[in-house]
């Protein structure tokens, strides 16, 4: 049965899955590519950039999954780029390039409309104008038997914690203190919402959470 999960979203120790001040230079804020470093060493991430080599040992075996089994992903439009308000033009197509990573349909969540578009390697970003119930119900048609990723950025992942939409989070706790950026669980109650730890286990850069939601 498809699961709606989140995987690989990193936070650091206190609790920030971004930094502040996202930019073209500073995709997940400042400071924020910090969170992501167990990733980057791993044989999954580097492969996906193009490059060799990686560890393969913990770390990896949650990248690997993080990756498997997707039919479709919904992220917010923060994670799309950093172009606010209405599109003054069609020429951000993502952070990813002409072929991006995610090589099935993405859903991405907006006040404001805009064509789909097709890039290579089997990616088509859809613009989603009526909220995360319509971009949830367009990902499980997508998805059919696959699982549906909720990528990000955090203000996403909150939205559908709230509503008990996530079936299951992997959160890597990063050895990062930023101080100050988007807190992922600040002001929920995720045991009141009948979210639980699972699993906890350390790997060679990061402590993997594994958080799943009892019915």
């Amino acid at each position: 049965m498809s699961k709606v999960r989140v995987s690989a979203f990193s936070v650091s120790a206190d609790g920030y899955g971004a930094g502040t001040d996202q930019s073209v230079e500073d995709p997940l804020g400042r400071r924020g590519e910090e969170l992501h470093g167990w990733a980057f060493e791993t044989r999954t991430f580097r492969t996906m950039f193009g490059q060799e080599g990686g560890s393969t040992g913990v770390d990896e075996s949650y990248a690997a999954r993080s990756m498997a089994g997707l039919g479709a992903w919904i992220m917010g439009r923060n994670m799309f780029g950093p172009v606010r308000g209405e599109w003054p033009d069609h020429d951000w197509k993502g952070w990813w390039g002409d072929n991006p990573p995610y090589h099935v349909p993405v859903f991405v969540l907006t006040h404001h409309a805009r064509p789909s578009i097709e890039m290579e390697g089997g990616t088509v970003f859809h613009f989603v104008t009526d909220g995360i119930g319509s971009a949830l119900e367009q990902a499980r048609a997508a998805a059919g038997d696959r699982d549906i990723r909720i990528g990000g950025g955090v203000e996403t992942i909150r939205e559908y914690l709230a509503a008990r939409a996530i079936d299951e989070l992997h959160i890597p706790v990063a050895p990062v203190l930023l101080g100050k950026g988007e807190a992922l669980f600040a002001g929920l109650d995720l045991d009141a919402l009948g979210y639980r730890i699972a699993k906890q286990e350390a790997g060679e850069n990061a402590v993997h959470l594994t958080i799943v939601r009892g019915d």
